[in-house]
């Protein structure tokens, strides 16, 4: 008897009642100001996962041994920036609502918003723990309010000064720089100071939202915008690993754009820090 075909990301095949992290794709990419293309990253990384082990050898785990249900890709309209964005947040405050926790996966650092609209809206003392190359914190691009280049700046319209944490930022408009003095705290080219800002939120409920394009492009070059100078892999797979010190009560990981990289190299190396950032958030519940 032959049963349906479901391609789910590697590992991520339990029951949806029976999962504690519930992961979903967010393909939008109407607002990017550079080369388009996340729009295809879950999709591919999703099909691309089985090139990839579940067992880590870095945490000693296995993606066998969670508890992750994969919920497919949201259907967003493309050109309609608010109504994407409105889906993805119905979608992450049914998954909050049922007790479990939302990684999505861009789409275009805009999705993000969605997301943290949801989210915030549960929990009112909500962080935010940001890793990237760009500040994001533009007031608007090109009169658009709405734009991965702004997306920090509407979650800050959220949760106000002193709840956002940027490391790795290299990029941006002197403008943001000079506004984010005041209102957010920006850790430049690298992750010093993760540790004290660990500390600082490990009582607080936080969003982790992580920009591929953190990462040196000579390491990811499967980017929308690229921009030289970026972490390594070992470094970011080593900051995500600290995600266990906190409470961390949605994430996402975005800006993978597959048709900059047809090595396949970027989706692989995407797909392994996915994996990373799974065990380090199951890792607590792992017998």
């Amino acid at each position: 008897m032959l049963n349906r075909n479901i391609e789910t990301f590697l590992g991520c095949d339990k029951e949806y009642d029976a999962s504690r992290i519930v992961v979903f794709g967010a393909p939008f990419d109407s607002t990017t100001s550079y080369r388009p293309g996340t729009r295809f990253a879950s999709r591919t990384m999703r099909a691309e996962s089985y090139g990839i082990e579940t067992y880590s050898p870095y945490l000693d785990l296995d993606l066998e041994d969670t508890a992750v249900f994969d919920g497919g890709d949201l259907e967003l309209c493309f050109g309609a920036p608010e109504k994407a964005l409105a889906a993805i947040e119905e979608f992450t405050a049914e998954v909050l609502n049922d007790g479990k926790l939302p990684l999505m996966i861009g789409g275009e650092h805009l999705v993000t918003l969605g997301a943290v609209r949801a989210v915030a809206e549960k929990y009112q003392d909500l962080h935010i723990l940001h890793f990237d190359a760009h500040a994001d914190l533009r007031e608007d691009y090109l009169g658009a309010k709405l734009s991965h280049a702004t997306v920090l700046h509407r979650v800050w319209d959220l949760v106000g000064d002193g709840r956002i944490f940027q490391f790795g930022i290299r990029s941006g408009e002197r403008a943001e720089f000079q506004w984010g003095k005041d209102h957010v705290a920006t850790h430049k080219f690298d992750f010093s100071g993760l540790d004290e800002v660990i500390k600082q939120l490990h009582d607080k409920p936080v969003y982790f939202t992580l920009d591929l394009d953190v990462l040196d492009p000579s390491v990811f070059p499967g980017t929308g915008t690229p921009e030289a100078g970026g972490v390594s892999f070992l470094e970011l797979l080593g900051a995500c690993r600290k995600l266990d010190k906190l409470n961390i009560v949605g994430c996402d990981i975005n800006e993978l754009s597959p048709p900059y990289d047809q090595s396949g190299a970027s989706t692989a190396v995407a797909l392994k820090i996915m994996r990373e950032i799974l065990l380090t958030l199951e890792k607590k519940h792992i017998k």
